[in-house]
């Protein structure tokens, strides 16, 4: 068992069984043995890669569409640009590039709200001379419009998970099974309140955390103006299923054997996402495939113009890169992620998506 599993399962003795978001909440975020807080876990000696490690052409894409978000809220200079767990700095990297080149008379002020520091040493060096900010929370972040970037960061945010049972919903828990080993059980008996129709059986996921969050940023962006951008992998529609999974060496495993070792999120809950945001006035958009998203704001015509000054090997990595971020199918990215577009009540159409 690892130290964190040690831990979790002292806990537990002392405690009683713990609920799944609190259980992430401390594989992720313990201030010692916590994933994030122990290590980089991108690129191939990591357990994940994310499209902006994968081509420059996502994070300068997205740089070019905050250019031209940029003229919709109004022009503010200087522009706050915001990256909610940003990675090694990659994606914020490429976007400040694009967004220069495009807005060479705007002030752009780059924030980002990292907690780990590891990752931020990384971001240090990525980011160093371009006047980057960070920070512990959304709660330190300046006042007025911000253009508000989340790429695979809501899918890390602890989710609650429930089981119908015959006599209702009961709250999936960590417990010990006999042999002291961490396991999965139930709540003995079920939550009040909790009336979403499922069969016997069936195992319902609720973004806690996610909607939180959403809600306070819908609220910033309905009182001060800007817009959110969400990349994640989940799902457009609500429905029942497991997706709390593990990743350790670009592998999946169980997301109980090795606490604070290896990668634990969620298939992310668009519609209830949506939803949390239109109940606080914001404006969604979206969400829609990731890589009909990409497809819309250029990324075929931005790979024309680098094949058209590359080498055949460059030429294949960029093929490769586009396939990887655009393909629907196995291996693919273009429709297990989805991209939403938050925004004050009355920002018109943004680019990549349709008008409603």
């Amino acid at each position: 068992m690892t130290p964190l599993g040690a831990e979790i399962a002292a806990l537990i003795r002392q405690n009683g069984p713990i609920g799944v978001d609190r259980y992430m909440a401390l594989c992720l975020g313990h201030p010692i043995h916590g994933y994030y807080r122990t290590r980089d876990p991108l690129g191939a000696q990591g357990d994940f890669t994310t499209a902006p490690e994968i081509s420059q052409m996502f994070g300068e894409l997205i740089g070019a569409w905050s250019a031209y978000v940029h003229g919709l809220i109004g022009r503010p200079d200087p522009l706050v640009l915001v990256e909610l767990g940003p990675g090694r700095g990659t994606l914020m990297a490429d976007a400040l590039r694009a967004l220069r080149a495009a807005l060479p008379e705007v002030r752009v002020a780059p924030h980002l709200v990292e907690t780990s520091p590891v990752l931020r040493e990384a971001q240090e060096r990525t980011l160093t001379g371009t006047g980057a900010v960070w920070h512990e929370g959304i709660e330190s972040l300046p006042p007025g419009p911000a253009l508000i970037l989340a790429n695979e960061f809501f899918d890390c945010l602890p989710v609650r998970q429930f089981e119908r049972r015959p006599t209702g919903w009961h709250e999936r828990q960590v417990g010990l099974a006999r042999d002291g080993a961490l396991a999965f059980g139930l709540s003995p008996e079920p939550i009040p309140g909790l009336e979403a129709d499922g069969r016997d059986g069936a195992l319902m996921s609720v973004p806690t955390a996610g909607l939180a969050l959403m809600r306070s940023l819908a609220r910033r962006l309905c009182a001060e103006g800007g817009a959110l951008l969400a990349i994640d992998y989940g799902h457009v529609r609500p429905g029942f299923g497991d997706t709390l999974q593990a990743l350790s060496g670009h592998r999946f495993a169980d997301p109980l054997a090795a606490p604070g070792e290896a990668d634990l999120t969620h298939h992310v809950d668009f519609a209830a996402l949506a939803k949390a945001a239109e109940a606080e006035g914001a404006a969604r958009h979206g969400p829609v495939d990731q890589g009909d998203f990409l497809a819309a704001i250029g990324l075929f015509a931005r790979a024309g113009r680098l094949k058209a000054r590359a080498n055949p090997a460059q030429s294949a990595a960029i093929d490769a890169a586009v396939s990887r971020l655009t393909d629907p199918g196995r291996g693919g990215m273009g429709s297990l992620f989805k991209v939403l577009a938050v925004s004050g009540p009355s920002l018109g159409p943004l680019p990549g998506f349709a008008a409603p």
